[in-house]
């Protein structure tokens, strides 16, 4: 059995996403994590959640910055989820560099929504799962 590799979307820094000392400003971290995720759940089979009336919701988002990430370089931004029991699961993210270094971690809190009752479904994994989402491009356990 051959293993997969990790998720992961390469993304070339612009430079309006700089602040004013010229690496990569704080908010432009969290966006390329949204972007990793989004793509992520893309790639499988996440359209068929909507078709559900179901959407994945941020709750909460942190980050640890490791390393400074300036114009013109190409990070590398992972996307791994984490399910255990409740209404919530965790998805990280790491942004590496070129060249393999670490340079911010991004741990999230999300819930999966029921877009008509504008409530958290129990069970996000499960719901996932029915609805044919090919869990192991981002799972982490």
């Amino acid at each position: 059995m051959t293993q997969r590799e990790p998720f992961r979307v390469e993304i070339k820094v612009r430079h309006y996403e700089l602040d004013t000392l010229g690496h990569l400003n704080h908010a432009v971290y969290h966006s390329y994590g949204e972007v990793a995720r989004t793509e992520a759940l893309d790639q499988a089979g996440g359209a068929a959640l909507r078709e559900q009336q179901l959407a994945p919701v941020l709750l909460e988002s942190h980050i640890v910055f490791r390393r400074e990430i300036r114009a013109g370089e190409t990070v590398y931004v992972g996307c791994a989820a984490k399910f255990g029991t409740g209404k919530t699961f965790h998805m990280t993210n790491d942004l590496h560099k070129a060249d393999g270094t670490l340079a911010a971690e991004i741990t999230c809190t999300l819930g999966l929504m029921d877009l008509r009752r504008r409530k958290l479904v129990d069970d996000p994994r499960g719901h996932f799962e029915r609805a044919g989402v090919d869990l192991s491009v981002f799972t982490a356990d």
